[in-house]
């Protein structure tokens, strides 16, 4: 029997995070883990008019490219796959896998090339997307390889996931609608600032948002959703930070991540597991070792380390820093075909001041957000 939860999610995906309109071009990637969910959002995109053009990416196929092609195969970009993002409304991207560590085995070096290769499409939607042209939508769909990632069981995992989106709810878009208009009274304070400084056990950073805009991330890039973010003066970061959660890239866990950060670039990087593909990752061209986006998670519904990015970089009482490419909307600057979140627990004593006030304690806002509440402790 079919979850109804799904047809929900694709409903909300379609009508609330994109929008989409009659006659709207809408791009779905997806694979046949996430098949029942590309159905649904695919019927849905047709019930308001569009048209969904299906991209399909099994994970097996990167695998065959890194480990069989030539430099020459990595790094070739098809142009139908470029055209697409320059030419589509609307971008939705719903993953799924069998195995989280298909890429595990593969050389960095040469997940570097690809990483590189890929870049232009990158550049593009990140381009459109500030410009208003192009809207884009990341979701998942529970498999059994995610709810190992997570140790929970499959059905204890689905219910995770669908509470995180809300679609647990009778009126989901009326939640994230409701969402939306309490963070952006937090991103309302932080307009015009400047000097921001994160201290606490883990974390003694310095940095600029002048000129920066936060933006209030709630459902209509990512689903779930619960951050907001800016881009950080790419010459202003100074101090340390500790990630207390394994930062995964690629299919590759990195444990124990400490930086070191002196006028905006990473001069000192460690890691208690993997610290070899950190460096490779800080290589892979100029703008890896450079801050593109500071954000602070904001999702109470989600209260575990998943193992999954897209819910753990929402983790009420976080913090993270992504190394690599900036989000043009929010004025950043930076430029890298990297973007790799990391993230540090901040409710045992993490502070963040905004010109000399006090603007976030040990997990908490100082000002009306998106809950009254203490954000609860979070497991490993």
């Amino acid at each position: 029997m079919a979850d109804p939860r799904v047809e929900k999610l694709a409903r909300l995906l379609v009508d609330y995070s994109l929008a989409v309109r009659p006659g709207e071009k809408v791009l779905i990637r997806g694979n046949s883990s996430s098949l029942p969910l590309v159905a649904a959002t695919s019927r849905s995109v047709l019930a308001a008019g569009g048209h969904p053009f299906l991209l399909w990416e099994e994970e097996v196929f990167a695998e065959y490219l890194l480990r069989e092609g030539s430099d020459e195969q990595i790094q070739f970009l098809h142009e139908p796959h470029l055209l697409l993002y320059e030419s589509y409304d609307c971008l939705m991207s719903l993953a799924a896998s069998e195995n989280t560590r298909t890429l595990s085995g593969v050389d960095p070096a040469r997940q570097r090339l690809l990483l590189q290769a890929r870049s232009p499409l990158t550049e593009t939607y990140l381009r459109r997307s500030a410009a208003g042209t192009l809207r884009w939508i990341v979701s998942r769909f529970p498999t059994p390889a995610y709810a190992q990632d997570a140790d929970m069981s499959l059905r204890d995992y689905e219910d995770f996931v669908y509470q995180a989106c809300r679609v647990d709810r009778d009126d989901p878009v009326a939640e994230w609608r409701a969402f939306e208009e309490r963070q952006a009274r937090l991103v309302a304070t932080l307009a015009g600032r400047d000097r921001v400084e994160v201290r606490g056990p883990n974390a003694e950073l310095t940095f600029s948002i002048a000129g920066r805009t936060f933006r209030n991330s709630c459902g209509h890039r990512n689903m779930p959703d619960g951050e907001i973010f800016t881009g950080p003066v790419e010459s202003s970061m100074n101090g340390w930070i500790r990630f207390t959660y394994p930062a995964i890239y690629q299919g590759r866990e990195v444990e124990g991540i400490e930086l070191r950060f002196v006028d905006g670039q990473v001069v000192e990087a460690t890691a208690a597991k993997n610290g070899a593909y950190l460096e490779e990752i800080l290589a892979t061209d100029a703008g890896a070792r450079f801050v593109g986006e500071f954000a602070i998670g904001t999702n109470e519904g989600i209260q575990r380390f998943t193992r999954s990015i897209l819910f753990d970089e929402k983790i009420g009482g976080t913090i993270h820093l992504a190394l690599g490419a900036s989000y043009p909307e929010t004025g950043g600057q930076n430029r890298s075909a990297v973007h790799w979140d990391m993230i540090c627990d901040m409710q045992d004593g993490g502070q963040i001041f905004v010109d000399g006030e006090r603007f976030y304690d040990s997990g908490r806002f100082l000002v009306d957000g998106p809950s009254g509440d203490p954000p609860s402790r979070h497991g490993n």
